[in-house]
């Protein structure tokens, strides 16, 4: 499986973005995709996740009611719709796909949960 984040930039505070990440190559054990980010000399967090069969979806409390994810199942791809975007939200993006097939939905907050890694996409937010 191959990822490939795009849509990042740079934007002012209070601004938009909606980053795209398509998968591609063979698929296999694919049960949702996540978003992650990582700001400088900050540990890599969780941002959203989506599950392919039914689209229930989870969010980090940073970003509720401001980011938005959603999928197109038909061509792989995994959006997510970022909205009065803050300075904090700075960071590198990377997408991923779930791969642990367990039922706890705790475990799409974590990365243990995502088999494969897009390179990640760059949003930079100016105050």
């Amino acid at each position: 499986v191959q990822l490939q984040a795009s849509g990042g930039g740079l934007v002012q505070a209070g601004g938009s973005l909606r980053l795209s990440c398509a998968a591609s190559g063979r698929t296999f054990r694919s049960y949702g995709m996540g978003w992650f980010r990582q700001a400088p000399g900050k540990e890599r967090e969780f941002v959203a996740a989506i599950v392919w069969s039914d689209g229930t979806t989870y969010y980090a409390d940073s970003v509720k009611g401001r980011f938005m994810i959603s999928r197109d199942n038909a061509k792989n791809t995994v959006y997510l719709q970022m909205n009065s975007l803050k300075p904090e939200d700075t960071a590198v993006y990377y997408c991923a796909v779930r791969t642990y097939s367990g039922t706890s939905s705790g475990s799409y907050y974590r990365e243990y949960a995502y088999g494969q890694w897009g390179q990640g996409t760059q949003v930079t937010v100016s105050s």
